[in-house]
């Protein structure tokens, strides 16, 4: 297999990504600026045209980028389709995290491409097409920010997560999944600000310094958080699981769903724990 998981490598891959993800971005709003269709699948979650469409552009060019990379896509996935992963490297692809806001015509929608090693998220690609926004890090090389319109990228910057302040706190959560444990564990937190916000995006605003916490006390299937969780990880934060592991992936291909997680811009922030679903 072509080596493809060292940093100078991944530096020079990074442009035919971002540039895969914007083709998808324009795909998803194509659709989004249509009068389109909203399919239910098997687990009654939305999916639309946007999704699939944006997927078949993904696959496509990932596979002529690196041919020897295997790829799960969300939509794939869920039709049964998932290749051999036991190599350890492979891509990890949601091409519309954020369904539900997509269908509102909102914004928070977002484009992710995550390339995982052994477990680990070593990249990441996350477009929020709307607010023509692209995030991207990369393992021990860091991560950054741009504008991204009309297919194009500029105003390149770096970005990293912030020290917290424990009596000034922004912790984000979830617009479309809160539950009374996430109620209890934000109580920790009186006097904190929150802010709402969907897909993918919240992980995103970690890794830029606008949030210290986002706690994710419900369900996500590992395809929602590699790409972001790869640019949180790039950027200086952490992405755990209850009792401190880091949370990881492939843990369950049948399902590929991740368990109750904490993301953390500073890593000595001391929190409660987050306990464990039931």
């Amino acid at each position: 297999m072509t080596t493809y998981t060292d940093t100078k490598n991944l530096l020079a891959l990074a442009p035919k990504i971002i540039q895969t993800t914007l083709d998808a971005g324009a795909v998803v709003m194509e659709v989004y600026n249509s009068d389109f269709e909203v399919y239910g699948k098997a687990d009654q979650s939305p999916v639309t045209e946007a999704d699939r469409r944006g997927e078949d552009v993904i696959t496509a060019a990932l596979a002529a980028i690196a041919p020897d990379i295997p790829i799960v896509g969300e939509e794939a996935k869920s039709e049964g389709h998932c290749p051999d992963i036991s190599g350890g490297l492979f891509w990890l692809v949601d091409p519309l995290d954020g369904t539900k806001e997509f269908v509102k015509k909102g914004s928070d929608f977002t484009v992710n491409i995550g390339l995982i090693k052994d477990g680990v998220p070593i990249a990441g690609f996350v477009l929020a097409p709307a607010l023509n926004t692209l995030y991207w890090g990369i393992m021990g090389a860091g991560a950054w920010i741009a504008d991204a319109i009309d297919g194009k990228i500029s105003s390149e910057r770096p970005i990293s997560t912030r020290k917290a302040d424990p009596d000034n706190l922004v912790i984000v959560a979830s617009k479309s999944h809160r539950s009374a444990e996430l109620e209890a564990w934000l109580a920790h937190f009186p006097s904190a600000e929150h802010i709402s916000i969907g897909s993918s995006l919240k992980l995103c605003l970690l890794a830029t310094g606008e949030a210290d916490l986002y706690p994710r006390l419900g369900p996500t299937c590992e395809w929602d958080t590699a790409a972001a969780h790869a640019v949180l990880l790039a950027a200086g934060g952490s992405v755990e699981v209850d009792g401190g592991e880091p949370l990881m992936y492939a843990k369950n291909l049948a399902t590929f769903l991740n368990p109750w997680f904490l993301c953390r811009a500073d890593q000595n922030l001391s929190v409660p724990t987050i306990g464990e679903p039931t």
